[in-house]
């Protein structure tokens, strides 16, 4: 007698966990590990010892939370803003994808906002002035009607200044001040600063590749509608180059607090891989773009690493 093939049972997953699973879709993971990493960077760098990890763990606890907080507020209102964009450029969206309705997501965004705004008032004085300027600058990016992301310059701007000045100053000083009782800004924190702020310019410019077709549609004007893929991934790429050149640079030079040969290796070598995953970018398939926007963020994330070790080392 023939029997049936056997077929796997797919049961359905719990209604929590898909909450949850959207919950971190909304959240824009790549954008949550790149906070995660910039706080536990600037927290190394401030402690100067990382056998000393655990001294203040209330602090990074505290200043992590805040600024995770902050992260969803911008990323979710910006999504709250661009449902209809969304459903184009980035369908698998909660919001765009229909997981998520705009209440909820409302909800979410009031609620991390609120959340971020009393832990960085909780942590101090250059917390709250670094967590109110990044969620100031986020609303004004997607909320009209100044909605700053219509504008290439402004939009960029907006990313950098954030992701680039305020986060590392703003933190750094914000440790400083609690753990060290010192409101100085070190050298090293200057030149993560610079690499930081020119290398974001280029995560600003490239972000909107995959966008294109939901840009074009909605007349949001953006570097690639302006100059072309082609372009914007030349210019991301000698962008990125020119921070890694700066790095090696910083090596030769051996700038107080930063290990010259850990520097100077490490960045040579992202530098080729850099090149070396860059020619096989498909610029006609949509996928692959984004694809390469991730391996851009990986970067910027290993820069997070790399950077705190060569200055404890």
């Amino acid at each position: 007698m023939n029997q049936a093939p056997f077929l796997p049972v797919n049961h359905p997953q719990p209604k929590f966990l898909r909450w949850l699973g959207s919950l971190w879709k909304f959240s824009r993971p790549h954008t949550i590990i790149g906070t995660s990493f910039s706080v536990l960077s600037l927290y190394l760098i401030a402690l100067g010892n990382i056998s000393d990890f655990f001294s203040h763990w209330p602090v990074l606890l505290l200043t992590w939370v805040a600024c995770i907080a902050g992260n969803v507020y911008i990323v979710g209102l910006n999504q709250l803003e661009d449902i209809d964009i969304d459903k184009i450029n980035k369908p698998q969206l909660p919001l765009a994808k229909g997981e998520f309705s705009p209440l909820t997501g409302g909800l979410i965004v009031g609620f991390t906002g609120i959340l971020a705004i009393i832990l960085a008032f909780i942590g101090g004085f250059w917390l709250l002035i670094t967590v109110g300027i990044s969620l100031l600058i986020g609303t004004a990016y997607s909320l009209p009607p100044v909605r700053l992301k219509r504008f290439p310059l402004w939009a960029a701007f907006c990313i950098f200044t954030v992701r680039g000045v305020i986060v590392n100053l703003g933190l750094f000083r914000h440790y400083n001040t609690v753990i060290n009782q010192n409101q100085s800004i070190y050298p090293s924190v200057w030149v993560l600063t610079a690499f930081v702020l020119v290398f974001t310019f280029a995560i600003a410019i490239f972000k909107d590749v995959p966008d294109l077709e939901g840009d074009r549609i909605y007349q949001i004007t953006t570097f690639t509608l302006l100059l072309g893929p082609e372009k914007i991934l030349t210019i991301s790429l000698l962008t990125i180059s020119l921070c890694y050149a700066g790095m090696i640079a910083v090596g030769l030079l051996g700038i107080t607090g930063i290990n010259s040969p850990l520097a100077i290796v490490a960045h040579l070598l992202l530098l080729l891989l850099l090149w070396w995953r860059s020619r096989g970018v498909n610029l006609e398939d949509k996928s692959e773009i984004s694809r390469f926007y991730q391996f851009i963020w990986k970067l910027f994330f290993l820069e997070y690493l790399i950077f705190p070790l060569a200055c404890l080392i």
